[in-house]
């Protein structure tokens, strides 16, 4: 009777034992990788007209589930659209010539059911004061085929550029979680659906401003 319960008291510690093998492997293999959203420069244009450079840009980008909750409780978010113009030097560090920005203000206003974008140059206070452009929809998905797109966006003047030089311009486009509110900024630290961001890079050919 001893031998018997013995050998299945080995048995039960060996099976045990599998088990505990089986489970640390299947830990320890590679998982797949979470697919992420796709958030992209899709197109980039740069032209000219008699005064200076002009920028074009699609953006391709979901706006993440946590950010439209927020909208949709009456938060407004903020994206900033950021370009550099560069004046590429051999002996030296590239030179920055010209640059511009572009802040958007997204809001939702539940009394009226409708979206409002505002445009300015620089940060938009709470008072609307510097804003450029205000825009109303009557759907979240065409207010954001506002925001992803940009259209003859003035970013350098002429005489900013050297005829003989090279240049080059970086385009980068963000959703700026300084300009939430203290509580939202807390919360969003480290949150992938907050750290939306894309850029992209071209050489600025000055023959075709002309």
């Amino acid at each position: 009777m001893t031998a018997f319960i013995t050998h299945c008291w080995k048995n039960a510690r060996l099976d045990w034992a599998v088990l505990l093998a089986c489970a640390l492997l299947v830990g320890w293999m590679p998982r797949p990788a979470l697919a992420q959203p796709v958030a992209e420069v899709a197109q980039l244009r740069l032209e000219g007209d008699n005064e200076g450079v002009l920028l074009s840009a699609t953006l391709n980008f979901d706006l993440p589930t946590t950010v439209e909750s927020a909208l949709l409780k009456g938060v407004a978010v903020f994206f900033v659209a950021e370009a550099e113009v560069y004046r590429e030097r051999w002996y030296w560090a590239d030179k920055k010539v010209a640059g511009a920005e572009r802040h958007m203000r997204l809001v939702f206003h539940p009394l009226t059911r409708r979206w409002r974008l505002a445009v300015s140059p620089s940060t938009i206070a709470n008072n609307g004061l510097g804003v450029i452009l205000n825009q109303s929809f009557d759907t979240l998905e065409d207010a954001m085929a506002a925001v992803r797109r940009i259209s003859g966006w003035r970013i350098a003047e002429l005489r900013d550029l050297d005829p003989s030089g090279r240049h080059r311009v970086e385009f980068r486009f963000r959703l700026d979680v300084s300009q939430l509110p203290r509580p939202l900024q807390i919360g969003a630290l480290g949150q992938n659906d907050w750290a939306l961001s894309m850029a992209a890079t071209q050489r600025l050919a000055l023959d075709n401003l002309k």
